[in-house]
């Protein structure tokens, strides 16, 4: 992983804020790309927030972009470029938790601070036989403070690195290597022969379906989009004509409604209907379908306006319509 052993405080945060809700896979190939194109703090404090929104595409959490873009400008701007060195200010900085101050600060600047992710809570339950779930406020209290008693105080960079790597590697949460493990003697899981059964957690959350069918309309060979400013999934993000259901119905009785009658009116041609898509988020999925059609005069929907096509090419939008435009070579 790039960011392993790095020093660079920037770096860091950045690597950690990608990481938030996010596989290191996936992360990775942003990263390296966010650091390519903006390799200090300043330069991204200095880009525009279309073209930091337009990189992160995709990523998803995107509050975690909005939040990116603020603590640029305010290290840059009013901290003169320099990144905060103690763990209560960096704890200060937006969109800034306790695990990535902790981060930032052990890694950075070799601070007593503890990194708690899954990897080290799967670690200390088993090795301790710890039952409280990890999910629970409780629980992510508990481990917190269990795991700053325990810390290298003389070395906290290397042993959070250690603890992290050895949750990663071996003991997984699947199909953990206790055969082989050298703590093996002392784990209380391993002993009980109960590793199965740590960690503990609440329960499986509940999930919600949505669907979304999105009207491409366009016009002269222009077309119809908004930014999403609500407090909802993909804040600040672009998007087609919405409307959304919260039932799965046919697209063809979309055409029937008041909303794309005020929309389209009589005057349109139907171009196409897609397929319905998908996309799975945390907390609920959403089932995208997209009506293409082409307008004889312009609409009279408010909150949209229209773009050119080259003008669509630089707007960040949500995966679940970029999947659409790529199958569609649209644009």
């Amino acid at each position: 992983m790039p960011w392993k052993g790095e020093k660079d405080p920037y770096k860091i945060w950045l690597s950690e804020i990608i990481l938030q809700q996010t596989r290191v896979e996936q992360g990775m190939a942003y990263y390296n790309r966010f650091i390519k194109t903006y390799p200090t703090i300043n330069k991204l404090a200095e880009a525009s927030e279309i073209n930091i929104f337009k990189l992160w595409e995709g990523l998803g959490y995107y509050s975690r972009c909005k939040n990116l873009i603020i603590t640029a400008k305010f290290i840059s701007n009013d901290l003169k470029g320099k990144f905060p060195e103690s763990y209560e200010s960096i704890l200060k900085l937006k969109g800034v938790g306790p695990y990535t101050a902790s981060a930032i600060s052990s890694f950075a600047y070799n601070l007593p601070y503890a990194v708690v992710d899954g990897n080290v809570m799967r670690v200390l339950s088993r090795f301790f036989g710890i039952s409280i779930p990890t999910d629970s406020t409780q629980g992510k209290k508990y481990f917190n403070v269990l795991a700053d008693k325990l810390i290298d105080k003389n070395q906290p960079a290397l042993y959070n690195q250690a603890i992290m790597d050895f949750g990663a590697t071996v003991c997984k949460p699947l199909l953990p290597l206790c055969s082989t493990c050298n703590l093996q003697t002392e784990c209380t899981a391993f002993k009980k022969n109960a590793v199965k059964n740590y960690p503990v957690k609440k329960g499986k959350m509940i999930k919600k379906n949505r669907w979304f069918y999105y009207i491409i309309a366009e016009y002269k060979g222009s077309i119809y989009s908004r930014k999403r400013t609500e407090k909802d999934i993909w804040q600040n993000l672009h998007e087609f004509i919405l409307i959304e259901k919260d039932t799965l119905i046919k697209p063809e009785s979309i055409l029937s409604t008041k909303l794309f009658n005020k929309i389209a009116g009589k005057d349109y041609k139907l171009k196409n209907i897609s397929a319905m898509y998908k996309q799975q988020l945390t907390h609920q999925t959403i089932y995208g379908c997209f009506i293409h059609i082409l307008l004889n005069k312009k609409s009279l929907i408010k909150d949209y306006a229209l773009f050119e096509k080259s003008e669509l090419e630089q707007l960040a939008f949500p995966k679940l319509i970029t999947h659409y435009v790529t199958d569609e070579k649209s644009f």
